[in-house]
């Protein structure tokens, strides 16, 4: 007598079966379209530009580096791993920056950071990370020249994808970050008591509800998107509930000690690049820690890092930063956060 194995286990034991690498990254892509359609319609097309040529450059050069490698193509790039590498490089890139520097960052992320490391499953860094950092290093003046929303809801589009492919850049439609410009606005205004960051906020043509004028609607998408990851079980709760607290905290205390010199704890979550970092950066599963516990050691201080790096540092937002950082101390966190094994007695413990 022969039996038909159903589709679907009724009865105990269940086998869990295993999620594909291609799975995962899709929905991770899936989760990043509502806040870049937004960002889109609220800035223009130039985004959309940058994707295509990060996408483009990131399949290039995996395809190629495969091929020198002497590995297999077609399955590492159906993964899509590096797609979503790309896509990041895009996000954390202004839209209307020169053409090469997005292509030269993409390369340097799927290159060095990746391939070099042994490929998928093998880099210490968040590849996309060291890209930012890479490029605004190397290239400041570029990397901070960011858009304004519009009255029209953007910038138009021609001129935005000449930015992109033309050596003459508008700088008329282009200038600091939110973050950037109330740090630097407060630099420039020691000693003048009735610059506060409270006065600074008012200008509406930069800073909108809780963040970058237009840029708190970018960042409810990627809220959107990333708990949507929670539920469909991509990511845990663990990393972007630490990266808040960790931002939220430190700058709760700043508000509450200072107020006219610190912004509020809304704003620092809702601007720069908090969210995306949150869900979609700090949760790298290679680069970022592993156990639960390590997991919230490793967010909390990525918050932490990026708000004093934002407040007291040189550079606008230091979500990047503080990401490259902590990955250098995974190891540690991991190695000192395994859990318990079970049946095993610590000391301390009762018989």
């Amino acid at each position: 007598m022969s039996f038909e194995t159903p589709n679907v286990l009724t009865q105990s034991p269940y086998l869990v079966q295993p999620v594909s690498v291609t799975r995962i990254m899709l929905k991770v892509l899936l989760a990043l379209v509502p806040g870049i359609a937004i960002y889109a319609w609220l800035f223009g097309p130039g985004i959309l530009v940058q994707l295509a040529l990060a996408s483009t450059t990131a399949v290039v050069a995996e395809a190629a580096f495969l091929r020198l490698r002497q590995r297999p193509i077609a399955p590492a790039l159906n993964d899509l791993s590096a797609i979503v590498t790309a896509w990041l490089i895009a996000l954390s890139f202004p839209p209307m920056a020169p053409w090469w520097l997005i292509v030269t960052g993409t390369l340097f992320a799927i290159v060095v950071a990746k391939h070099l490391y042994g490929g998928l499953g093998q880099n210490p860094f968040n590849p996309a990370m060291v890209a930012y950092a890479l490029c605004i290093v190397s290239f400041p003046a570029l990397m901070s020249q960011w858009p304004h929303p519009l009255s029209n809801g953007g910038l138009p589009a021609l001129d935005q994808i000449t930015a992109i492919f033309m050596p003459q850049r508008i700088d008329a439609w282009a200038g600091a970050t939110p973050l950037d410009h109330l740090k630097t606005t407060l630099r420039l205004a020691t000693g003048n008591d009735t610059l506060t960051v409270q006065n600074i906020l008012k200008d509406h043509t930069i800073y909108g509800v809780g963040g970058g004028n237009g840029w708190e609607w970018v960042t409810l998408a990627w809220l959107a998107g990333g708990l949507w990851l929670i539920q469909q079980k991509v990511i845990s709760w663990h990393i972007p509930t630490g990266v808040v607290a960790g931002m939220g905290t430190l700058a709760l205390l700043a508000w509450a000690i200072d107020p006219a010199h610190y912004a509020n704890p809304i704003f620092h979550i809702l601007g720069g690049a908090t969210l995306l970092g949150a869900f979609f950066i700090a949760t790298d599963p290679v680069s970022g820690a592993t156990t639960p516990r390590g997991k919230i050691i490793f967010a909390v201080a990525i918050g932490a890092l990026a708000y004093l790096i934002r407040v007291f540092g040189a550079f606008p937002d230091g979500i990047a930063f503080a990401v490259l950082i902590l990955n250098m101390c995974v190891p540690l966190i991991d190695m000192y956060t395994q859990p318990p094994i079970f049946g095993e007695k610590h000391r301390g413990d009762g018989a």
